[in-house]
């Protein structure tokens, strides 16, 4: 009876106890920096809406800024200001949250200043004034130029589906998912093209994660060369720095690794941070594209674990700057190994204000010049009799990543793939996917490109594969 006594009272006093435990980690240590990045992600879409765009305050927060939960002011004013001489955006007034700056420069679109730089520094930022080819792209015939004799025009062309098609792209039952422009590409030509009301064939508008494709693309292109090797490590140093940085575990990370997203490197992105920290701050902060990547820890091993992550991407992309060995040669080698060979003269790769390309989503483009990307895949890597990327490259982009095999099997080296047990579009098909909408998708077995360019928001959804569903309903 005494020992029950004893367990009793013991029992009491753990009863009465205070419940540390249960207490929960409820606030939000990174909302100052969620702060900065709400008015970096409203400067940055504002200035490439006016500047890389050509649109107008109404259209920009309408659209642009539709994706932001609270934007400040609206078209009619608030506390921002556009300088429009300087083409530059200023978001904010000072005061415990930043001015947030971002200024359009010549041949890469909107940079992103960091807080504690001003409109006064505008001159430090990089620009690229590299002169493009000759020729004017409107007397130019489709597809190196704009110049078209006739759309839609094409045998073995149900009309009436490849209508209701881009009746299907456009007349969506949710407001969210918010159609630009698309258009679909049948043996080298232009069987559709359709754009919004206040868009035209030359607006340009982020690609988001699109640019990854992009950025694969010019990394196979010095792997082609033999100036890269995808299992070879990626061979730059790692932050932190330490004393035996030739025994650090990431130097057995591989460029495969990285453009399978399987680096096994920590997660920032994910998990909800990637507008608190991570590549969110050079997105929209002004902070290095690179040092953030450089800095995570090695959790996995590498290529056994599909992670999605921005800073994969920039991690290849810094590896492609080591190879190319130049500064000048790193600013001009997307336009000339890429983009003015396949007449894509609408298209900027911005970079961050270090001159590092953000090529894990920011480029600003059309839908033709996004055509032309596709049709250079589709081509087999050849253009204009002259071979640019190779089978084996459009190879390793089109085939599952070996962490993704029976988990999905939906994407490859930074294109997304059909995924598993999906049957009603062709297995054989890949495509790009950037947030908001941005889709290129390529279909080897019946000829195809298809463009789909959204300012999607919200809840978004829209399906490349429904899409690219409807288009084939046409196609005899």
């Amino acid at each position: 009876m005494k020992n029950l006594l004893i367990l009793f009272s013991l029992f009491s006093l753990l009863l009465a106890a205070p419940s540390y435990a249960q207490q929960e980690d409820s606030y939000d240590y990174w909302a100052p920096q969620r702060a900065i990045i709400a008015r970096g992600q409203q400067a940055i879409f504002m200035c490439n809406g006016l500047f890389s765009g050509n649109r107008t305050l109404e259209q920009v927060f309408d659209q642009e800024l539709a994706f932001l939960r609270n934007p400040i002011g609206t078209a009619d004013g608030g506390d921002y200001n556009v300088e429009w001489d300087l083409q530059a955006v200023e978001v904010g007034t000072p005061g415990a949250v930043p001015t947030m700056r971002a200024v359009f420069r010549e041949g890469i679109g909107c940079v992103i200043l960091p807080p504690d730089q001003t409109l006064a520094d505008i001159d430090n930022l990089p620009e690229l004034t590299l002169p493009y080819p000759a020729g004017d792209p409107a007397q130019v015939s489709w597809p190196n130029g704009d110049l078209i004799q006739n759309i839609g025009s094409h045998e073995n062309l149900d009309s009436d589906a490849l209508q209701a098609a881009g009746d299907w792209a456009f007349d969506r039952d949710t407001p969210e998912q918010d159609t630009l422009s698309l258009i679909v590409v049948h043996d080298g030509e232009i069987i559709l093209e359709r754009y919004a009301p206040g868009i035209e064939m030359s607006t340009r508008t982020r690609t988001w994660s699109t640019a990854k494709s992009i950025a694969s693309t010019l990394i196979g292109i010095l792997v082609d060369d033999g100036r890269m090797a995808l299992d070879e490590p990626l061979g730059f140093g790692w932050y932190p720095e330490n004393r035996s940085s030739e025994t650090d575990p990431r130097n057995e990370i591989t460029l495969r690794h990285v453009l399978n997203m399987s680096s096994g490197l920590e997660t920032i992105d994910n998990r909800g941070m990637e507008y608190a920290t991570g590549s969110g701050l050079s997105y929209w902060a002004g902070a290095s594209s690179v040092a953030g990547a450089r800095s995570r820890a090695l959790i996995r091993e590498p290529g056994t674990y599909w992670d999605y992550e921005n800073y994969d991407t920039l991690l290849g992309v810094y590896a492609m700057k080591q190879a190319l060995g130049g500064e000048k040669a790193y600013a001009e080698f997307p336009r000339k190994a890429l983009l003015d060979r396949i007449g894509m003269r609408n298209t900027l790769v911005s970079t961050d204000r270090f001159g590092d390309f953000v090529l894990s989503s920011q480029v600003y483009t059309n839908a033709r010049d996004l055509a032309r990307f596709g049709m250079l895949y589709l081509q087999g890597g050849v253009w204009d009799g002259e071979r640019l990327i190779s089978e084996e490259w459009i190879k390793f982009s089109s085939t599952p990543a070996p962490a993704t095999v029976g988990r999905g099997g939906m994407y490859g080296g930074q294109w997304w793939l059909v995924p598993e047990g999906r049957t009603d579009v062709p297995a054989d098909a890949y495509s790009t996917n950037g947030n908001r909408g941005q889709y290129t998708v390529v279909v080897p077995s019946h000829n195809i490109v298809i463009v789909r360019r959204g300012l999607d928001y919200g809840r978004q959804g829209f399906s490349q594969w429904d899409l690219t569903r409807e288009v084939l309903k046409a196609i005899n």
